[in-house]
């Protein structure tokens, strides 16, 4: 029970570390992710106005369907569409709030999709 705590304090921790050396960030917008074990959400915050600008998940209707929505090879696939319709929208340029998780695995292998699809962070 104690180490649950603990997890959860180094989770918390890190994610509020994060979040105070991004928002805000010259003035670029957020690509904040947030993942559990069966889906993966993603979403580019305007700070400023404190609005989200996209927002994409694995249970969207415009994500393709699959059949394990939460493992890396849909994270690739989100991270390929939230790339097109940011560059659709005009954003080319944003902060990567990986919101406390750790670089690795799933959210890695967003940030490189998202990357190899033109945003620039």
């Amino acid at each position: 029970m104690d180490s649950l705590r603990i997890k959860t304090k180094r989770f918390i921790r890190r994610r509020l570390s994060i979040k105070k050396k991004i928002v805000g960030a010259g003035g670029r917008m957020r690509l904040c992710i947030n993942r559990s074990n069966k889906n993966f959400f993603a979403q580019i915050v305007d700070d400023s106005k404190g609005v989200a600008v996209v927002a994409l998940s694995t249970t969207s209707k415009s994500f393709p369907k699959m059949k394990n929505a939460g493992n890396i090879n849909a994270a690739k696939e989100l991270g390929k569409l939230i790339a097109k319709i940011a560059l659709e929208k005009g954003i080319k340029e944003v902060v990567f709030d990986r919101n406390g998780f750790l670089y690795h695995g799933k959210i890695k292998a967003f940030a490189d999709s998202a990357r190899e699809n033109g945003l620039v962070f």
